[in-house]
């Protein structure tokens, strides 16, 4: 996985409450083995009219120009539904490094974690402030700082540059964040302790 430790972007809102995994990435195409590709059909229903990839709904904020960026902001209660890891295999691929909801569903959070993307859980009233901001100015950015975990709206050119945005604090599991921080998965985080393992073992315990 990528390393993850700041990200400071211009992001992707959609106001819409309990958006589930079926939302995220239909049914009918979770038939591939790889997790390259998925990007493609991320929001599928939505973006096109009829399933038709060439004509994409103009009112879908991944179809308007105005909104870019490697956060995808969503309503409450964001990647409900079914288990799919396929939902978060789609975010990254699109291109979302992090996604910020006032409530993930567990499995997707798990899911979001294990496959680099970063969930952010904000207050409702932060939620709602990120949604205005973007309405009123769509080049607003968010600054998301996992050492520190905190996530930040910087509402201005000035505040962009020099901090001073509306700021709140985020929780993370401890485990999670590491891997994050050094772009480990599982495998690659027992690997990084090997020597402390086998120094474990050597001690007789």
């Amino acid at each position: 996985m990528k390393v993850l430790k700041i990200i400071k972007s211009t992001f992707v809102p959609i106001n819409i409450e309990n958006i589930d995994t079926d939302q995220i990435i239909p049914a009918r195409f979770l038939k591939a083995t790889t997790k390259e590709g998925f990007g493609k059909n991320l929001f599928r229903d939505w973006r096109y009219e009829n399933d038709d990839a060439t004509k994409p709904k103009p009112g879908f904020p991944l179809n308007q120009s105005q909104y870019s960026g490697e956060i995808l902001v969503g309503g409450k209660n964001f990647g409900c539904g079914s288990s799919r890891e396929h939902a978060a295999w789609s975010i990254l691929d699109y291109g979302f490094r992090a996604v910020v909801s006032s409530f993930f569903a567990d499995i997707f959070k798990n899911n979001a974690l294990n496959n680099g993307v970063l969930p952010v859980t904000v207050s409702e009233d932060f939620l709602h402030k990120i949604f205005q901001a973007s309405e009123k100015d769509p080049s607003t950015q968010l600054k998301i700082d996992l050492e520190k975990q905190t996530i930040e709206l910087l509402e201005s050119p000035e505040a962009s540059s020099e901090g001073g945005g509306l700021v709140e604090a985020f929780d993370i599991n401890d485990y999670k964040k590491t891997c994050l921080l050094n772009g480990y998965n599982d495998i690659d985080y027992l690997l990084s302790i090997k020597q402390d393992i086998e120094a474990f073992e050597k001690a007789g315990n």
